[in-house]
């Protein structure tokens, strides 16, 4: 969508001052994971569920790790052995999610969480209870269910038991397609319809500010120009974590065949609009002007993420909040002897425990440390790194930024004065640094950042690596996706305007809007969000239906 800052609705009197090529009582815009949970809500509800998607469907829930967090004591946390409780997911996630939504929000979404995977079950998802050896970034296809965040770290333990409450789909490689594929499914068997390679431009509102509906432009189904842009879109997302600069270029050509072969559809939403088309990750112009730290990392998500569903809720009065949220993934682990290194800043100084989730690590080297984070290993880290990242032990995506590292990224010394010179480090610092350290794994003083005493590791003996994998790293690029979008009636799903008044007939959810997910991010949070707000907002509209059937009024929001 162009010209996104400048996007204005269609105004007309009334509803049927226009000829409308389709009707639904539901129009969802954007059919990833969240659109497609509201489509399965309202269309089993009853309702006539229209889904439109500018590609073929399936938004970053498609290309994701397929990781639902679910806690409070599901079946395979208990079939792996492990007690978990809807007190112990709040008392941690309260840490992770801040103020983005209300604690009354977030009970009910933790003590909603084992009926939600159930729902899921119900809709041909498949969960296993496996659990990895260690802890990961990412479990391989023997595991499904680990700890995703930070739950087993010493400081977030202290208030809240820890669980592994990462449930990943149960499917071959990345299982976000595993995820979406059933879900889909699912919508399409309880009569929802699908238009893809349609994009919304406009909102079309009355006078009154209510949304009547939508102008599309859809490129015509089975066309030699739909068939190109299909191919352009699936280019795209295969090669830009290895490309980005030649999949943008693919992007633009999709954008040309969208502005030169795409058709006018005016679509009549009787009862509402939701709107969950992702974030805006993909928008650079919004990223520098809303968290300029963050351009230099790598852009994950798909095409779509281009705040076009944001814009859309503005374009209508929407208020925006935490735009400024962006998340940064630094993983170090695995391999698992990275994370027993220790990381300082461009001054030599420690500044995190390196077990840490890998989202908090890379807001803290983002948002405290100027983005420098380079890591201290010695020899014997290395060894081990190097046999924990060997064929069949781990992804390819999580082996290749290690041995590229480790090859072309790594200053050796054998002294850490040499290792600091190197660096361009204070050399009297990184040695501090290191003997504190060690002496922290040695027992002699408690570490000051509170790392498990298992995940510490020795330094006295060199030689010592130091491997620069800071924000703006060309071999071990930072991934990064936006948290902030559209402010919503948390009871409801329904967008806000300025003055904290719902917008009649208009809903979002996911990462178009603010919720769960909006502070820090947790493996599995996202998506988790995605499923409860766009069933929210899909009851929600269908609750209203059946309170105007029956004339007793609207039901009010409370924020």
């Amino acid at each position: 969508m162009d010209g996104l800052n400048g996007l204005t609705e269609l105004r007309v009197n009334s509803a049927e001052q226009l000829s409308w090529d389709d009707r639904c009582d539901l129009l969802i815009v954007g059919f990833g994971g969240a659109g497609a949970c509201a489509a399965i809500e309202a269309a089993s509800r009853g309702l006539a569920v229209l889904a439109l998607d500018r590609f073929e469907g399936g938004g970053a829930t498609a290309l994701s790790g397929g990781v639902v967090y679910a806690g409070g004591g599901t079946p395979y946390q208990r079939q792996a052995g492990y007690e978990d409780t809807d007190e112990a997911m709040f008392n941690y996630l309260r840490q992770e999610v801040g103020d983005a939504v209300s604690s009354r929000t977030l009970k009910e979404f933790c003590e909603g969480s084992r009926a939600q995977l159930a729902w899921l079950e119900r809709q041909g998802v498949a969960f296993e209870s496996s659990v990895p050896p260690h802890k990961t970034s990412y479990p391989s296809d023997q595991y499904y269910l680990y700890y995703s965040g930070n739950e087993a770290v010493p400081a977030y333990a202290a208030s809240a038991k820890p669980a592994p409450r990462g449930h990943r789909t149960k499917g071959p490689g990345m299982s976000g397609a595993s995820l979406f594929a059933p879900l889909k499914a699912s919508a399409l068997r309880h009569g929802a319809r699908l238009r893809s390679q349609c994009e919304v431009r406009r909102l079309v509102l009355d006078h009154n500010d209510r949304v009547l509906g939508v102008e599309a432009w859809q490129l015509p189904p089975g066309s030699r120009a739909a068939r190109q842009h299909a191919r352009l879109s699936r280019w795209a997302a295969a090669i830009h974590m290895y490309a980005p600069a030649l999949a943008d270029r693919l992007r633009a050509r999709q954008k040309r065949i969208e502005q030169s072969h795409a058709i006018r559809q005016l679509i009549r939403a009787e009862h509402a609009v939701l709107l969950s088309s992702g974030g805006f990750i993909f928008n650079r112009e919004w990223v520098e002007k809303h968290a300029p730290q963050y351009l230099a990392g790598l852009p994950l998500g798909t095409t779509g993420c281009n705040g076009s569903g944001i814009a859309l809720g503005q374009s209508a009065g929407g208020n925006v909040a935490r735009m400024d949220k962006v998340s940064a993934w630094r993983f170090i682990n695995p391999p698992l002897a990275w994370a027993r290194g220790l990381i300082v800043n461009g001054r030599g100084q420690r500044y995190a425990n390196e077990e840490i989730y890998g989202a908090t690590l890379g807001h803290a080297m983002v948002e405290e440390q100027d983005g420098r984070a380079i890591l201290i290993l010695n020899r014997a880290l290395v060894r081990e790194a190097l046999r924990q990242v060997g064929p069949g032990k781990v992804w390819n995506f999580q082996r290749l930024p290690v041995l590229l590292n480790l090859l072309f990224n790594a200053k050796r010394s054998n002294s850490l004065t040499g290792l600091a010179k190197r660096c361009n480090l204070p050399p009297e610092r990184l040695r501090q640094s290191v003997e504190r350290y060690t002496r922290a794994a040695q027992g002699v003083i408690a570490d000051e950042f509170g790392k498990s005493g298992a995940m510490l590791a020795n330094l006295e003996q060199g030689p010592w690596y130091a491997l620069d994998l800071s924000f703006d790293s060309k071999l071990f690029p930072c991934p990064v996706i936006t948290l902030g979008g559209l402010k919503v009636c948390e009871r409801s799903g329904r967008v806000l305007d300025h003055a904290g008044v719902p917008i009649h007939g208009l809903y979002s959810a996911g990462r178009n809007a603010v919720g769960v997910a909006s502070n820090l991010y947790v493996s599995g949070l996202s998506l988790a969000d995605c499923i409860y707000s766009g069933r929210r907002a899909a009851a929600h509209v269908a609750d209203q239906i059946a309170v105007q059937t029956t004339g007793s009024g609207e039901q009010q929001c409370n924020v």
